[in-house]
């Protein structure tokens, strides 16, 4: 029971009568405190214990509660307290930071959208049908033998194939990246974001060449070109159509190139110390894919292709085990070496000296722009032109390479010379900020953090605390 009590303030006045249990409420064990913002005073050292056992009736003071005072009362009757929570998200913004944390989403979305509207005619008249496969079939003769392949000529419609394949190649690239090999760095112990990722680019390089670089190699054999011959390159010029799987292949090349070069253009890769290199790179290979394609000189891009494919797989797989310290990473470094030597030099530097020599000799070597024949002067001067710009930037590669071997026989230091140290680069800044925060604690030189109004002379790590004018936190 309560006792009247000058400590109670208003309640004080209000008589013991006036106090009747609510009705609906004598079976409850234990009721709701009351709330800071009820209209009622309650007493400050009253225990919520106490107050329990006896609540005010419907009248106070001969003045009426209003309905719904009582816990018996619908929640709708009660007048309703600010309430604190977070409003829902509308339903936008959840897809909008969902395809923000996860960046396939949005081209999971646009190939959903294409293979559901190819579903609905899934025939030659339907207009999606030309983004998902080759168009430009080249009828066979009458006379033709039933294993004769068919083959594909060229068109303006090879862009929407190119197209479609760059957002395949974005969503493959992304998902891959975050849902498969961001765990398998974290299983490896990469901890560090500038660490991880660049483990995850060169892991999705070396699956993506791992898989291309064979390819073409298949494609060759199944031609004239193997292995490398450079005259078979021009022999038959000019190559107006070709078969169906070379085609996917050339096609497929340009749209992950022109996809990379999105991805430099929207930075979502880190920049190296060779960024300008790297973007010269990208745009000489998309001329030589374009105009290769365009003016029948495939057959010559397909050796490109291969050498270069196959040293980037190996490439990124010794970067790869550099990134987990595999015992083989020094072993597997000096191979690398003599595959790039091989295949970026010595194969590449043949089909420049072919410009020179085979270019004019086998087939044709006239412009003739109304039978499409494109092998002549003006063509070779181009050719020679991109081949020896990409050769120039290959020999600036081998430099870096070369030194990265030199310091790793001789000062037992192995690293890319391209980037940055990806270990020091990601936790730098947060370093020098511990050094700082602990120099301050410990010299009384530093800044002062406070806790509850009080100075704190506790450590605490950068990542609570910013100084220099950065942020300033409590330390917990």
């Amino acid at each position: 029971m309560l006792a009247a009590s000058s400590d109670f303030g208003p309640l004080a006045t209000a008589s013991i009568d006036n106090f009747r249990p609510l009705s609906g409420l004598d079976g409850c064990d234990k009721s709701r405190a009351l709330r800071k913002t009820s209209s009622l005073p309650v007493a400050p050292e009253t225990r919520s214990e106490d107050t329990t056992t006896l609540l005010p009736s419907a009248t106070m003071n001969g003045k009426p509660l209003p309905l719904g005072a009582g816990k018996g009362q619908s929640k709708s009757d009660r007048p309703q307290p600010f309430s604190k929570r977070r409003k829902a998200k509308p339903l936008l913004q959840q897809c909008k930071e969902y395809a923000l944390e996860h960046t396939w989403f949005i081209p999971f979305v646009i190939l959903s959208i294409f293979l559901f509207l190819y579903a609905v005619n899934p025939t030659d008249s339907n207009p999606i049908h030309y983004f998902i496969f080759l168009s430009y079939p080249v009828p066979l003769a009458a006379d033709a033998s039933p294993e004769t392949p068919i083959t594909y000529a060229k068109g303006r419609r090879d862009f929407a194939f190119v197209v479609f394949y760059m957002v395949v190649l974005s969503f493959t690239r992304e998902f891959i990246m975050q849902e498969i090999l961001r765990p398998l760095a974290l299983y490896n112990g990469i901890t560090k974001k500038g660490k991880q990722y660049r483990f995850m680019e060169q892991m999705y390089t070396a699956i993506y060449f791992g898989i291309l670089g064979p390819a073409g190699l298949w494609i060759m054999s199944r031609s004239p070109l193997w292995y490398f011959n450079i005259e078979a390159m021009y022999e038959g010029f000019p190559h107006k159509s070709l078969q169906a799987e070379f085609k996917f292949y050339y096609l497929f090349q340009g749209a992950y190139w022109a996809q990379q070069a999105i991805v430099i253009i929207l930075g979502l890769e880190k920049p190296r110390k060779d960024f300008k290199e790297l973007v010269c790179h990208h745009i000489v290979t998309l001329l030589m894919v374009g105009l290769s394609y365009k003016f029948h000189f495939c057959h010559m891009g397909l050796g490109v292709f291969i050498t270069h494919d196959l040293s980037d797989f190996f490439f990124a797989t010794s970067k790869t085990l550099h990134y987990i310290d595999h015992p083989l990473v020094g072993p597997y470094f000096c191979f690398f070496i003599g595959t790039w030597i091989y295949l970026r030099h010595y194969l590449n530097l043949r089909i420049i000296v072919s410009e020179f020599y085979e270019f004019k000799t086998v087939g044709p070597y006239v412009m003739d722009w109304a039978n499409e024949q494109y092998k002549s002067p003006f063509s070779q001067v181009i050719t020679t032109a991109l081949m020896s710009i990409l050769q120039g930037l290959n020999l600036f590669w081998l430099f870096l390479i070369l030194r990265t071997a030199y310091r790793f026989l001789w000062l037992n230091s192995l690293g890319d010379e391209r980037s940055d140290d990806e270990e020091e680069s990601d936790g730098t800044e947060e370093q020098k900020l511990d050094e700082k925060v602990k120099g301050g604690v410990e010299g009384g030189a530093g800044p002062k953090v406070f806790l509850s109004r009080e100075p704190f002379n506790g450590k605490s790590s950068a990542a609570q605390i910013r100084v220099d004018g950065l942020m300033k936190q409590r330390a917990i």
